[in-house]
């Protein structure tokens, strides 16, 4: 058996740009067969929906809103939700997995990161850096900056890029032998459908945030969750 997991979400809460709200996702992606999600939200130097002037708990607490909604929701409906965030430095962007709220509130310093900073320090702690839709180009990203040796995975397929964008990290991340994996994106609820929702597939059930960076570490990853010809 496989279990499918979706590794990019945005809500309202959290994000600027998402549409949805945390529990508006869970029932859409019961549907679509997932067994999990991870809430990946904007980090502070990002597209965050908080205030950055107010003071960093009341900033990490409003930031969280989405994620425990969505838990929440998930615990009552039968989805598991997890939580991390994404983080953007100049045209590049970052999904930090393996931390929590707890320990967010202890660590202000964080939104103070350069990206080896970021990578050393996630990783002391126990978590993982993925390089988010690193290929992308558009009016906010007009640069691609390669980050290898300053992460621990690749997204190779998300599900808002152009499929040649997603083409070239899917071969940069073999070249590479960088671990792939693939997300959705995803800012609104009503978008998630068949051949719109990406993910990943692993072997055995997650029971913490852990198992995923775990995976992604360890290369153990079963599968991605894309339309077929992505990589072409």
């Amino acid at each position: 058996m496989k279990y499918l997991y979706e590794t990019h979400l945005h809500t309202s809460q959290g994000s600027l740009c998402g549409v949805s709200r945390g529990r508006d996702y869970i029932q859409r992606y019961l549907d679509l067969g997932y067994t999990g999600i991870i809430i990946t939200d904007h980090f502070f130097n990002g597209n965050c929906r908080a205030d950055r002037n107010q003071p960093w708990k009341k900033w990490v607490e409003e930031s969280c809103r989405g994620y425990e909604e969505a838990r929440e929701e998930g615990e009552r409906r039968g989805l598991d939700v997890f939580f991390g965030w994404e983080e953007t430095f100049d045209s590049d962007d970052y999904l930090v997995y393996g931390l929590d709220k707890k320990w967010l509130l202890e660590h202000p310093e964080a939104r103070d990161w350069s990206r080896k900073q970021q990578f050393e320090e996630v990783r002391r702690y126990g978590g993982c850096v993925v390089h988010a839709h690193p290929f992308r180009y558009s009016f906010y990203h007009n640069s691609v900056r390669s980050s290898a040796g300053l992460i621990d995975a690749i997204e190779a397929a998300n599900a808002g890029n152009n499929s040649s964008f997603d083409a070239i990290a899917w071969a940069y991340a073999k070249k590479h032998k960088i671990t792939a994996t693939a997300g959705s994106d995803i800012h609104s609820a009503l978008d998630i459908r068949c051949g719109n929702a990406f993910g990943i597939y692993l072997d055995k059930k997650m029971k913490s945030i852990s198992d995923y960076v775990n995976a992604i570490k360890n290369n153990t990853i079963s599968g991605l969750r894309v339309p077929s010809g992505r990589f072409k």
